[in-house]
């Protein structure tokens, strides 16, 4: 936890600066009233920053499918011209996933920002990946994703970084934590992300972990149903996209692209509808 962290503003500014991609751009809970059709746990963090302390301003620049070389490229300028007092990164998950990724070379490249954000005075909080369940074929990339947390669980150290360690929470296990690509965060996903969040901060909120009974156990034909389905659906076109050269993300802009002041009474009352 930060401690202090509300009394640390330089100067009485309070900006918050999202980066990275659709973890962060809140992919898996849905909102059609908010840019880009999504919410997601920044927005809520931001929220609850705005609550516990009037006058924060908000920016999220992460797209969904972005790699970390465009992270830098296209976010890390226009963030630290807004002079960040936080910043949350998470960057690097669509590059572990890609075939002939190096690595050592990606979280070099992470390093070199990490040092960038910290060096600009931000408090600056980063994560570690979450292993996620989704399919035998992905196990061979088990090894990055492991090199990749424990760099970040380092470089946290190292830089005075809050580290929100997602691999270690055990309530993602319930697969209803995730949205039906088995990749990103359901609803309630994201909201015990912020809540988690907004703990390491110690911000103080309300937002407390879903009660749900326990999983009901799938039939063999229920199973094969929702893979048949889950391969129709996400994988196949993943790969078809994969093969053109193309991503989600490729048609969005940011969702908040400029710092906006945060209504006490949330997000929703700066769109229109």
């Amino acid at each position: 936890m930060t401690e202090n962290f509300l009394s640390r503003g330089a100067g009485g500014r309070r900006v918050y600066v999202a980066l990275g991609d659709s973890f962060t751009e809140g992919v898996g809970d849905y909102n059609p009233r908010l840019p880009n059709g999504v919410r997601g746990w920044a927005d809520r963090v931001a929220e609850k920053l705005a609550k516990a302390e009037p006058g924060w301003e908000y920016a999220n620049l992460a797209i969904r499918s972005k790699r970390l070389r465009h992270v830098i490229a296209e976010q890390l300028q226009p963030a630290l011209a807004m002079e960040p007092t936080l910043v949350t990164l998470y960057a690097g998950g669509n590059d572990i996933l890609d075939f002939g990724t190096d690595i050592d070379a990606l979280m070099k490249d992470y390093e070199t920002l990490v040092a960038t954000l910290a060096a600009s005075g931000a408090t600056v909080v980063v994560f570690t990946g979450f292993d996620v369940k989704v399919s035998p074929l992905l196990e061979p990339l088990k090894k990055r994703n492991a090199v990749y947390n424990q760099r970040v669980r380092d470089m946290a150290a190292r830089y005075e970084a809050v580290l929100v360690d997602y691999w270690c929470f055990d309530a993602f296990h319930d697969p209803r934590m995730w949205d039906t690509d088995r990749l990103h965060m359901s609803k309630a996903g994201h909201r015990y992300l912020a809540g988690q969040v907004l703990d390491q901060l110690g911000v103080p909120h309300k937002i407390t972990p879903k009660e749900w009974d326990p999983p009901v156990r799938q039939g063999l034909l229920d199973w094969e149903r929702r893979q048949r389905r889950w391969v129709l659906d996400w994988v196949l076109p993943l790969f078809g996209r994969k093969l053109r050269g193309v991503t989600l993300g490729d048609q969005l802009t940011p969702r908040w692209p400029d710092p906006v002041r945060v209504p006490r009474k949330g997000l929703k009352k700066l769109v229109r509808g």
